[in-house]
């Protein structure tokens, strides 16, 4: 049993071993204001979320929430997941309260899927001013988990033949923030009909999750 408690005097409370134990909890998706679609790759965290369990032997509710960037709920989830294509707008409570939550130990992973950058790296700079967004290089440990990556992070599909970028904030030696930009990883996590991917790039992208998620679970 690990139990963190934070110094906000909230704690998430994980029970978990890799080697047949149990391992309970809940991951959210954010919903976040401005107009872009962050409802976007509907079956994406599902998804994930039931390969993890089948390959991590987790037992992660496959059944994700939704949370909002203002609600004290989000300290009840380890990890939230923010995706879309447009504009993100943190009001100034939002971003005080995100800060409070990546600071407590939660983490946030922001997937770009395409069309967010430019709206949401200004927000990113809005929680934390004092940091800047870095790049994980290949031999960060969120791509030596599970699976290993030793290229990096993965494309799993393309727009502007560029090449995809981890990128994060750390804070106290941790990382709390990853933004992965120019891969789709949540495209590669739909269901297999929707963007026709193939089998051989699907599994790819649910191996990066499952690497991202255990990364931020197992982290200390």
């Amino acid at each position: 049993m690990r139990s963190l408690a934070y110094s906000l005097g909230i704690s998430f409370l994980f029970i978990f071993t890799f080697s047949g134990a149990t391992f309970t909890t809940s991951v959210a998706i954010l919903k976040y204001n401005g107009g872009g679609d962050w409802y976007s790759n509907p079956t994406a965290l599902r998804n994930l979320v039931i390969f993890c369990n089948n390959e991590l032997g987790t037992a992660i509710d496959p059944n994700y929430k939704t949370v909002e960037a203002s609600s004290s709920e989000i300290f009840d989830f380890p990890f939230i997941h923010m995706t879309g294509h447009g504009n993100v707008v943190f009001d100034s409570e939002e971003v005080a309260n995100l800060r409070k939550y990546l600071q407590a130990g939660g983490f946030l992973h922001i997937d770009d899927n395409y069309g967010m950058d430019r709206y949401i790296r200004p927000e990113i700079k809005r929680i934390f001013p004092e940091y800047e967004l870095s790049f994980l290089s290949q031999d960060h440990s969120v791509f030596h988990q599970q699976f290993s990556f030793p290229e990096g992070l993965p494309k799993i599909h393309e727009h502007d033949k560029r090449a995809p970028e981890a990128l994060g904030i750390t804070h106290n030696g941790r990382l709390i923030l990853l933004y992965t930009y120019e891969s789709d990883l949540g495209d590669g996590w739909e269901d297999p009909e929707v963007h026709n991917d193939p089998p051989e790039v699907r599994l790819k992208a649910l191996k990066m999750g499952a690497n991202i998620i255990q990364y931020a679970l197992m982290q200390k």
